[in-house]
């Protein structure tokens, strides 16, 4: 009775913290930057439903993982096998796991933010990283990753914009009033981003975003 009410347990704790890997994709990792970007990029070239969300969010995904495998390796080696191996209990496989996610955090995360939530938090000026709670750390790094976003998002859209604002004047000056300005601008701005290879140097970026 005792196994199964331990089973019953550790079933309802799985259960639980599946619900929760939504969340933790958008927290704890570099998914939001990405997905964010890749939704400029749409917007940017006025193609409102191509790439669609399905794509869009499984090509995040992966970007994700391949920006995270360094810690989500590290994270298998220190915590996940010596506990499979009975080597160390929960606990400190919770705690083994927690440094990696930290460090790739604290790496993302600016000065300014980790600062707000110390003080929303009402907590002592912390001297090291090892001071600052995880609780704190997870917000201050979801407005960071918020704040590059749209950095790198601002970027990227400011050549479509030119573009935009190009062709309207172009049409203006012709007295092509009625022609809607975007009939022109989309495959120019299509056609610039193939050219420049944009996928590739949006990914490159992306990636070296986090090693920044």
């Amino acid at each position: 009775m005792r196994a199964d009410g331990g089973n019953a347990l550790q079933i309802l704790l799985l259960v639980g913290a599946i619900s929760l890997v939504p969340a933790a994709l958008f927290t704890l990792t570099g998914f939001t930057r990405i997905l964010i970007v890749l939704g400029f990029i749409r917007t940017g070239l006025g193609t409102p439903t191509a790439p669609p969300n399905q794509v869009l969010v499984g090509i995040a995904l992966f970007l994700t993982i391949f920006v995270m495998a360094p810690t989500f390796t590290k994270v298998n080696e220190d915590a996940i096998k010596p506990l499979r191996a009975e080597k160390i209990t929960q606990e400190q496989a919770l705690k083994r796991a927690e440094a990696p996610m930290r460090e790739f955090m604290f790496d993302q995360t600016r000065t300014k933010d980790l600062a707000l939530f110390a003080k929303l938090a009402k907590i002592e000026r912390p001297e090291t990283r090892a001071d600052i709670p995880t609780y704190v750390l997870i917000p201050a790094f979801t407005i960071s990753e918020l704040k590059t976003a749209f950095q790198i998002g601002f970027l990227i859209f400011l050549p479509f914009l030119i573009i935009d604002v190009v062709v309207s004047s172009t049409l203006m000056a012709l007295g092509m009033m009625m022609l809607p300005p975007v009939f022109i601008s989309l495959p120019f701005k299509i056609l610039l981003f193939v050219l420049v290879d944009g996928w590739n140097l949006v990914t490159r970026s992306l990636v070296e975003s986090f090693s920044g």
